[in-house]
């Protein structure tokens, strides 16, 4: 659990930050890979298909019809946002999020 919290505080750190998020890497033999918070999944993927782009986010803002102010509390790690907005906005950006849930095993 505490490797789940301190990942989540290292990916929203970055976030904040503007900078780069490494690539995940696959486990190896032994090892467990650890996932991303349902909360910042698709704040994470925003970012990420933003900077893939090299779109501001008042770029962003223009597209969505909606002020600069509402695109950084969209990719504030700690800020509550609706995840139809969060939708709508990966959509703008050729987007979308799917849900899978696995067994745990």
């Amino acid at each position: 659990m505490q490797a789940a919290d301190c990942l989540q505080e290292a990916i929203a750190g970055r976030i904040v930050r503007k900078e780069d998020i490494p690539l995940p890497v696959k486990p190896r033999r032994g090892q467990h890979g650890i996932e991303v918070a349902l909360y910042l999944a698709p704040k994470l993927a925003l970012y990420l298909a933003m900077r893939g782009r090299g779109m501001s986010n008042s770029e962003l803002a223009r597209r969505l019809k909606t002020s600069e102010t509402v695109v950084r509390r969209m990719l504030d790690p700690h800020h509550d946002t609706k995840p139809e907005k969060l939708q709508t906005a990966l959509e703008a950006l050729g987007k979308r999020i799917l849900i899978a849930v696995d067994d745990a095993a």
